[in-house]
């Protein structure tokens, strides 16, 4: 009989309940996140003007095709309060001052205490001041859970119109706003200056409103952005604060380009957070993603998840906001390494393409049970050899010691990719399945190798027939 090694601290983590709480540093978190989110997110395919029919039809092809595989998370990205013209493709459409009065315009959609609701006609469910209440309840109709997008800060109408905070006596958004601390991409809000009292009220009201609408998931703009943009770490603790003491479990998700000297402060705020600026398909910014995913990977953990962005396959940029609509131009073969190393560095998997148009490349690709086993309950993910364009990825699977086994070549000819027994520790021979095709190839000893395709990858598990080579370490 197979030897089962488990760490105790894994049996520790994967037992609490959905909502309890667990001690993260100095922070409660909610555990909402024990194993990687997977969903789908409307920007790349509709940028700034996703409408509700849209979130419908993607939510309606996820619950039919992609729920029974573990996708769960339907989430509307950002600017679903602005007006966007029918048919508009603007990216981070912005607001104008009136010359009069200073009036900002288009006008945002917004309740009476500064806080934002979803544009009626994008989204007709919301109208009469309903918010996002019934477009959530029909995502939770079919079994799965809704997410919005919002940026840091206080809209800067808010500010202009001086709205009160809800929950304080006689406190204004004028009074907590930094109108120094601003989006360089979006010019729609103001920061909140943390120090000012009534500035925590106003993020816990934002977050009462969510509850009420019944959202599960948030993902929180403009905390980072480059080298030289200020890391917004006060507003990132005062939305966990918010999360926290909200009626409902929400996930946090901070976004974007988060830097790695920040990752303790990082970690404690998010359950799962960006890692680069914005992927899109282009076969140079995959390749840097690999550097990206190795450094980030030793700090994946339970409810503590580095995020390489969204799964750029299918149909994209449908109404912006990255170039023409189009079908992903990564190949097949670079499709399929895109997919991987997600999987084995285990990263959020929240597809980015409009899926009803998906082909069945593309769903098959989203429902390799192998493939999102490796992403799911993989442990221990790290980049393991790196020569040149030539790079091994390994993970372990907790409950049987089995090796997933990633190869890929980022070169542009077709090269054996290799990986030893002395590099990955073993002694023995291993039953070897390729995780893609599903086949069991036999048994090897002494190395892995295959000839990848350029741009291509395969993901292998390897099975120790001897019990040693099963064992788990550590996690």
């Amino acid at each position: 009989m197979k030897r089962i090694l488990i760490s105790a601290l894994f049996l520790c983590i994967s037992s609490l309940g959905f909502a309890q709480k667990v001690e993260f540093g100095d922070k409660n978190k909610l555990n909402l996140a024990p194993t990687p989110p997977m969903g789908w997110n409307s920007y790349n395919s509709y940028g700034a003007a996703v409408t509700e029919d849209e979130v419908r039809a993607n939510a309606k092809y996820m619950a039919e095709n992609l729920k029974q595989y573990g996708w769960e998370y339907v989430v509307v990205d950002y600017c679903w309060s602005y007006p966007h013209p029918p048919g508009s493709i603007q990216n981070n459409p912005p607001q104008f001052r009136l010359k009069k009065d200073n009036a900002p315009v288009p006008w945002l959609a917004m309740d009476e205490f500064g806080r934002l609701l979803p544009d009626p006609r994008r989204f007709p469910s919301s109208a009469n001041g309903k918010g996002f209440k019934e477009l959530a309840d029909y995502v939770h109709s079919l079994g799965l859970k809704f997410g919005i997008h919002v940026m840091r800060g206080i809209p800067r109408q808010a500010h202009w119109a001086n709205s009160p905070i809800k929950g304080t006596d006689g406190i204004t958004t004028q009074m907590i706003a930094d109108t120094t601390s601003i989006c360089p991409w979006l010019n729609q809000m103001y920061g909140v200056d943390m120090d000012k009292e009534g500035a925590q009220a106003y993020y816990n009201s934002l977050l009462e409103l969510y509850s009420e609408w019944g959202v599960d998931f948030i993902k929180m703009d403009d905390i980072d952005l480059h080298e030289n943009y200020t890391y917004r770490a006060s507003e990132a603790e005062a939305f966990r604060k918010a999360v926290n003491q909200a009626e409902r479990p929400m996930l946090l998700s901070l976004s974007l380009n988060m830097k790695y000297e920040h990752k303790e402060h990082v970690q404690a705020c998010g359950d799962m957070w960006r890692i680069s600026k914005d992927f899109w398909d282009e076969w140079s910014l995959l390749k840097k993603q690999f550097k990206l995913c190795a450094q980030w990977a030793n700090i994946s953990a339970p409810n503590n998840w580095p995020d390489a962005d969204m799964l750029q396959l299918g149909w994209i940029s449908r109404r912006g906001p990255h170039g023409d609509e189009r079908e992903s131009n990564f190949t097949d073969v670079e499709e399929r390494t895109h997919m991987s190393l997600w999987a084995i560095m285990r990263s959020p998997l929240m597809m980015g393409g409009d899926m009803p148009d998906n082909s069945e490349y593309i769903k098959s690709l989203l429902t390799n049970q192998d493939v999102i086993d490796v992403n799911q309950k993989g442990i221990l993910s790290k980049e393991l050899t790196r020569k040149g364009d030539l790079v091994v990825w390994v993970s372990r699977m907790p409950e049987s010691g089995d090796y997933n086994i990633g190869l890929f070549n980022l070169s542009d000819e077709d090269t054996d990719v290799s990986v030893s027994w002395k590099e990955l520790g073993l002694k023995g021979s291993c039953t070897v399945k390729n995780l893609w095709d599903g086949k069991t190839e036999g048994k090897l000893k002494g190395k892995l190798s295959r000839k990848i395709p350029a741009h291509g990858s395969a993901l292998y598990r390897l099975t120790p027939s001897q019990s040693k080579d099963r064992r788990i370490a550590k996690l």
